[in-house]
């Protein structure tokens, strides 16, 4: 390389230059922090529109505290100079239809990789520090904070970024699926005027519910309405949750400690269960069947039950030679079952992704809806799951053991 040749860094820089003055810049992070302060761990860039005048928003993220401050964009873009290549090793800059990283040396080297990614619509201006964002759960809700989802600011902290939208997803579904089941309060947001209109709570029993991210979640969806009982086999996790529902002025939720198995729940309108390991995802829904619960939402995981019961038929004998396939095929099994087995205990089932895989790769959710009795042994639907069971080799399962199903 001659000595007036730019290095990776120079080029990556101008590729920074340009997006900031062409308007293209939609956010720069710059990571691998190598400085005096042990605590920093990186810095996020984003433009913002401000009234006096266009400018960047560092955010210094630390381990316990984010640190914010705008700048112009001449002194931002000396700032960064400055720090890439010292401070910070590592940088991504993110504009319509490229992204661009660099990485340094602290020889002095560097290496600049660019991809082209598809361009999707260009946003008319950058996001104001005060736009409105429209949540079913406001940002600035103190439990939010409390729980570390979002900082003092009333922002999702960028370690908590995913969780925030699972929170957002799972209130979005959850108030879409009590309005189908005809269990909304009149006065729940988006509820329609046909719902239940009595002066009785709404019972709803989260079973496994670690943290309370979405217990809180929904008792902020349906205020007193709602009687909410969370349930965590952890008894160092409930101690705080009934604290932060004291202090927050949820007189109707609680948490206690326990088991799906020693669980009451007699009565209850709603049983929930994410993530429920293997066989405990049936113990939750069989639990909910016996409590003739209107609305069961479960997120299965770790289906490890049928897997050594599976016979594949010849056909699929060389694909599934693979383990992967093995794995994939042992959860749809199980779970195309358990709908199956549901939908002939009286209930209509919906089978979705609730959250994208970029936060956690089990993001089935299975929701079944009470509409209407029990099934017969020898009914035309029981016919079908045995068929069904019959095709992968079936011969037990733990729903359909509860259910006291004969699938052989």
């Amino acid at each position: 390389m001659t000595p007036t040749e730019p290095t990776a860094r120079d080029r990556f820089l101008t590729l920074l230059r340009a997006a900031v003055s062409d308007g293209a810049l939609e956010k720069l992070t710059l990571g691998k922090h190598r400085g005096a302060d042990a605590t920093l761990r990186n810095l996020f860039i984003r433009p913002v529109a401000l009234k006096a005048a266009p400018q960047l928003c560092f955010v210094w993220r630390h381990d316990t505290r984010d640190i914010t401050k705008n700048l112009s964009p001449a002194d931002a873009l000396a700032q960064i100079e400055s720090l890439l290549g010292s401070t910070f090793l590592d940088a991504h800059l993110f504009t319509p239809g490229q992204i661009a990283q660099v990485e340094c040396e602290p020889d002095g080297r560097s290496r600049l990789a660019v991809k082209t990614v598809a361009a999707g619509p260009r946003a008319a201006a950058p996001d104001g520090h005060d736009r409105p964002k429209s949540h079913l759960i406001p940002a600035t809700s103190t439990w939010l904070r409390a729980l570390g989802v979002t900082n003092d600011r009333g922002q999702p902290r960028a370690e908590m970024a995913a969780k925030f939208r699972q929170i957002q997803k799972f209130t979005e579904l959850l108030r879409d699926l009590l309005d189908e089941a005809k269990l909304l309060p009149v006065s729940a947001p988006g509820s329609h005027e046909r719902q239940r209109v009595d002066d009785r709570p709404l019972r709803i029993v989260d079973m496994g519910c670690g943290k309370g991210y979405l217990t809180f979640a929904l008792a902020t969806l349906l205020g007193a309405r709602a009687d909410i009982l969370g349930v965590e086999v952890r008894p160092e996790l409930v101690a705080p949750c009934n604290d932060l529902a004291r202090s927050q002025g949820f007189a109707q939720l609680r948490f206690a400690a326990g088991s799906i198995a020693d669980t009451p729940l007699e009565g209850a309108d709603v049983v929930i269960a994410l993530h429920a390991c293997d066989t405990a995802t049936d113990d939750a829904l069989a639990r909910g069947l016996a409590a003739s619960a209107s609305l069961l939402v479960v997120a299965p995981c770790c289906q490890k039950e049928l897997r050594p019961q599976l016979a594949a038929p010849p056909v699929l004998a060389d694909a599934l030679r693979h383990g992967i396939f093995q794995e994939r095929q042992a959860e749809f099994a199980t779970d195309a079952l358990r709908a199956q087995l549901l939908e002939w205990a009286g209930y209509r089932t919906k089978v979705f992704e609730f959250i994208s895989t970029e936060h956690t790769p089990k993001n089935l959710m299975l929701a079944a809806i009470k509409s209407g009795p029990r099934g017969s042994a020898d009914d035309a639907l029981a016919a079908r799951i045995r068929d069904f069971a019959r095709f992968y080799g079936i011969r037990t399962q733990h729903l359909a053991t509860h259910l006291a199903f004969p699938l052989v």
